[in-house]
């Protein structure tokens, strides 16, 4: 497996630790930001790469800098 590879994996599982710290559930972050609670959940598995905009968006609703993802 090609190092980048394990990105989403491991973005997946910062974003899902972070919405559990803060206390929301997927649905309650996916209507934050404005999408379905399906795609929240696929980007938590590491299977759909978020845009920018949408991480942004994910970084803005969990109250931390997009830097914490990285």
């Amino acid at each position: 497996m090609r190092k980048n590879a394990r990105l989403p994996k491991v973005l997946g599982k910062k974003i899902q630790k972070r919405r559990k710290v803060c206390g929301l559930t997927q649905n309650d972050l996916a209507d934050k930001v404005n999408v379905s609670r399906v795609y929240m959940g696929y980007i938590e598995q590491g299977r759909y790469t978020p845009s920018l905009e949408v991480l942004e968006k994910i970084a803005k609703a969990l109250k931390t800098s997009l830097s914490t993802f990285f």
